[in-house]
C-alpha cells in the first residue's frame, strides 16, 4: 500500500491530450490496411529472394509517427509556409530533371543517402496545400480565381508530365478537380476543363461510321467528337461570361475541335506502339495476351481463381508461382482476390469506403475553409487512386502505374499517404469540440 502511494500516478490524459480530438477510426484504418498490405507483399515474395514486406512495415511505422506528430501541430501554420512549400515542390521536380535517376524509361527519382526518393509523390501534398491556401478566402466561384488556381498548379503538373509520369499527373488532375468543385467552382467550368481530353478520345472514334471524316491529309473528324464539341459550345455559352456575339460558345467549340485534332495527331505521330497498347488493351481483353495485355490478363485470372472465399493466405497458386508481374506494387489487389476471394475484396473496399467517409466528415466539420479544402484534397487523391488501381487489376481501366494507397509497395507513396493523413488529422484535432461525434 505504501509502495502504491509512493509511485507517481501516470496521467494518461496528459499523454493523449494533444490528440484528444483526432478521428481515431480514420487513423486506425490506414494503419490496419498498411499491416495487411505488408502481409500481402510477403505472400507475393514468399518464394523470391527479396524482402520488401518488412520495408513496407518499417516505412509505415515511420509514417505513423510522422502522422502523429503532424496531427498535434496546428494545420493553420501551413498557410504561413504555403509559398515556400510551393517553391520546394517545384524545385524538387526540377532537380529530378537535372540529377534524377532513370528507370523503366522515366526519370522520376532522386538518390538520397542510397535511397530512391520520388519527389512527384510528395508534390501531391504540395499541390493540396497550395490550392487550399489559394482558395480558402478567394473561392473558385469567380472565373479569375478559378484561372488563378489553375495557373499555379499548371507548373508542377507540367514538370511531372514531362518526366514522364502520366500516372501522377492524372492524380494531380483529380486533386485539382475535387478541390475546385469543393471551392464552389461552376460545374460547367470543370466540364470544359476536361472536355479537350474527352474530345481527343472521341475524335479517334469512328462510330457510327466505318471511317472518320477526312478533310485534309492530317485532319480527321470523328462524328462523336463533332457532337461533343457542339455540346461543349453550348456549355461554354451557358456558363462563361463572354456571351455577346456567342464568343464563349465559339471559344469552347474551337477549343474542343483543337483538342480533338491534337489528340489524333499525338496518337498517330507522338505515342509509340507500346504506349498505345498500354492505353487500349483493357478494351480488348482477349488480345495481345503475351504482350501489353499480359499483366492485366494474369491479374484477372488470379482474382477469378479466388472465387468466393479464396485459397487462403500464402496459398494462392498464381501468387506463389509469381505469375502476376509487379504484384507487390500496382497489382497487389490481385493477391487479395486470389487468397481471400470475393469476400476479401469486398472487405478491403469497405475499409477504403470507411476511410473516405471519415475524410469527407472531417471536411464537413472543419472549422474553416482551409482545413476543409485540405481534407477534400486528400479525399480526391485517395478516391482516384483507389478507383484506377482496382479498375486496372480487374480490367476496367488501363494499366496506369497508380499504386493502391497504404497497400502497394512504395516508400515515397507510403510516406506521402501518411503525411496527408496527418494533415487531415490535424484538421480534425483542432476543430471545435462537438457535442455529438459521428
Amino acid at each position: 500500500m505504501l509502495l502504491k502511494r509512493s509511485l507517481p500516478k501516470i496521467r494518461w490524459k496528459s499523454w493523449v491530450k494533444p490528440w484528444q480530438q483526432v478521428d481515431l477510426l480514420l487513423f486506425c484504418l490506414p494503419v490496419g490496411v498498411s499491416i495487411f498490405g505488408g502481409l500481402m507483399i510477403l505472400s507475393t515474395e514468399l518464394k523470391q529472394p527479396v524482402t520488401d514486406w518488412w520495408w513496407h512495415w518499417l516505412v509505415a511505422g515511420i509514417g505513423t509517427l510522422i502522422a502523429l506528430f503532424i496531427a498535434r501541430c496546428r494545420y493553420e501554420n501551413l498557410l504561413q509556409w504555403h509559398w515556400i512549400t510551393y517553391a520546394l515542390t517545384n524545385l524538387s521536380l526540377i532537380a529530378v530533371m537535372i540529377a534524377g535517376t532513370s528507370a523503366k524509361g522515366a526519370q522520376r527519382w532522386i538518390s538520397v543517402a542510397g535511397f530512391n526518393v520520388q519527389p512527384s509523390e510528395f508534390a501531391k501534398v504540395g499541390i493540396i496545400i497550395t490550392l487550399a491556401a489559394l482558395l480558402h478566402k478567394s473561392t473558385a466561384a469567380t472565373l479569375p480565381n478559378f484561372c488563378r488556381a489553375l495557373a499555379f498548379t499548371g507548373l508542377p503538373w507540367l514538370l511531372v508530365f514531362v518526366q514522364p509520369d502520366l500516372a501522377t499527373s492524372l492524380v494531380f488532375g483529380a486533386i485539382v478537380l475535387g478541390m475546385l468543385y469543393w471551392a464552389n467552382a461552376n460545374p460547367g467550368w470543370l466540364i470544359l476543363l476536361i472536355s479537350p481530353i474527352v474530345a481527343a478520345i472521341l475524335f479517334g472514334t469512328h462510330w457510327p461510321l466505318s471511317a472518320p471524316l477526312v478533310l485534309f491529309k492530317e485532319i480527321a473528324l470523328g462524328p462523336l467528337g463533332i457532337i461533343w464539341s457542339l455540346a461543349m459550345g453550348i456549355v461554354g455559352w451557358k456558363t462563361l461570361p463572354w456571351r455577346r456575339f456567342g464568343i464563349a460558345g465559339i471559344g469552347a467549340f474551337s477549343l474542343n475541335m483543337l483538342g480533338g485534332e491534337l489528340g489524333v495527331f499525338a496518337w498517330n505521330h507522338v505515342l509509340k506502339d507500346y504506349q498505345k497498347d498500354r492505353l487500349t488493351t483493357f478494351l480488348r481483353p482477349g488480345e495481345n495476351l503475351l504482350g501489353a495485355g499480359y499483366h492485366q490478363h494474369q491479374s484477372r485470372i488470379a482474382i477469378g481463381a479466388g472465387e468466393v472465399w479464396g485459397w487462403g493466405l500464402f496459398k494462392g497458386p498464381m501468387t506463389q508461382l509469381n505469375f502476376v508481374p509487379e504484384q507487390h506494387t500496382d497489382f497487389i489487389f490481385s493477391a487479395v482476390g486470389e487468397e481471400f476471394g470475393f469476400i476479401g475484396c469486398l472487405v478491403v473496399l469497405f475499409v477504403f469506403c470507411l476511410i473516405c467517409w471519415r475524410l469527407l466528415h472531417v471536411a464537413q466539420t472543419a472549422k474553416d475553409n482551409f482545413g476543409s479544402l485540405l481534407a477534400i484534397g486528400v479525399l480526391s487523391m485517395i478516391v482516384f487512386q483507389l478507383i484506377v488501381n482496382v479498375g486496372m487489376t480487374v480490367g476496367l481501366a488501363p494499366v496506369a502505374g497508380i499504386p493502391l494507397p497504404w497497400m502497394s509497395y512504395g516508400r515515397s507513396a507510403m510516406l506521402t499517404n501518411f503525411i496527408s493523413l496527418g494533415i487531415v488529422e490535424s484538421v480534425a484535432n483542432f476543430r471545435q469540440r462537438q457535442k455529438y461525434y459521428f
